[in-house]
């Protein structure tokens, strides 16, 4: 995404995140500064036991295979497709999804998930692109939207987050205006323009950046203009599709000053593993960062 205007107060407490979540600093399981190459690192997805990440607009169309337990980069896989503005990937297991969706300004109507077969791009190594017929477009848009003049960080119809789930690709809103994230479902199978299917909103008080599912639970992460880094965490309900029924805990893991601004999220048995991007603000910045909190220590 685009650096987003800061304004920084000096002397709020934590009082407010204890009485509105619990207070889990994660400074201490940085475990690597990730390379220079993923400086603009936007989400994180497993497929097995392999790790990869993204860039978000303005950078190369590249998939970056990282060692999950030192965060470097094993392998870049080159693709030819446009990275508009990448802010997501996912799997389902035979293909990758990319999110080309970043709406920051809320003017696009171009909004894409591209989907492309994971031997395609990983065991063969090839380039891919959608002439090719090795990769597809999904396109869609939302249709709650009728105003598309520039809002620059004032918008609801952004999105940075989805996971693949049950057939279907889940996509979590950042709400700019009103704090609160909205899920919505889309068609992998449909590479017609089609509308987002509003499914729930929950008044999560931040903007979420990246998602993952795991055991039965679902992981959003994200900020607020303030820099306060937040992870919510949800469980399926009987009915498969909803997760905002409910919400497990909520976590205030540090300000975005120490710990860079957090793009990515990645579960597995192993626990939750945190990406950030370089992180500018008027008196300095972070380096991009890679964290990993094993599950029995966030319990």
């Amino acid at each position: 995404m685009k650096y987003f205007s800061i304004y920084i107060s000096l002397f709020f407490t934590n009082f407010y995140f204890a009485q509105q979540s619990h207070i889990f600093k994660i400074n201490k399981y940085k475990i690597a500064v990730l390379s220079d190459s993923l400086q603009e690192n936007s989400g994180l997805t497993f497929f097995k036991d392999q790790l990869f990440s993204i860039n978000d607009g303005g950078n190369t169309s590249e998939l970056f295979q990282l060692n999950a337990q030192t965060g470097k980069v094993i392998k870049k896989h080159r693709t030819y497709l446009q990275n508009t503005d990448w802010e997501a990937i996912t799997n389902d297991n035979d293909n990758f999804y990319i999110g080309d969706f970043g709406n920051n300004n809320g003017t696009r109507k171009d909004l894409n998930i591209y989907k492309f077969p994971i031997d395609s791009g990983i065991s063969v190594d090839r380039t891919l692109s959608v002439t090719d017929g090795f990769a597809t477009s999904i396109p869609f848009y939302y249709p709650e939207q009728t105003d598309f003049r520039p809002k620059n960080l004032r918008n609801d119809f952004d999105a940075e987050a989805m996971i693949f789930l049950n057939g279907e690709i889940h996509l979590f809103t950042k709400e700019w205006n009103s704090k609160m994230t909205t899920h919505y479902l889309i068609d992998s199978n449909t590479f017609e323009l089609q509308a987002a299917k509003k499914v729930e909103t929950f008044d999560i008080g931040f903007v979420v950046t990246d998602a993952s599912f795991f055991d039965g639970k679902l992981y959003l992460i994200g900020y607020t203009k303030k820099t306060e880094v937040f992870l919510q965490i949800f469980a399926v309900s009987e009915n498969v599709d909803l997760f905002f029924t409910k919400p497990l805990q909520k976590y205030y893991l540090g300000s975005a000053i120490s710990l860079g601004q957090i793009e990515g999220i990645a579960v597995n048995a192993s626990g939750i593993y945190i990406s950030a991007e370089r992180f500018l603000f008027p008196f300095g910045k972070t380096t991009q960062k890679f964290f990993h909190i094993p599950h029995d220590k966030l319990d």
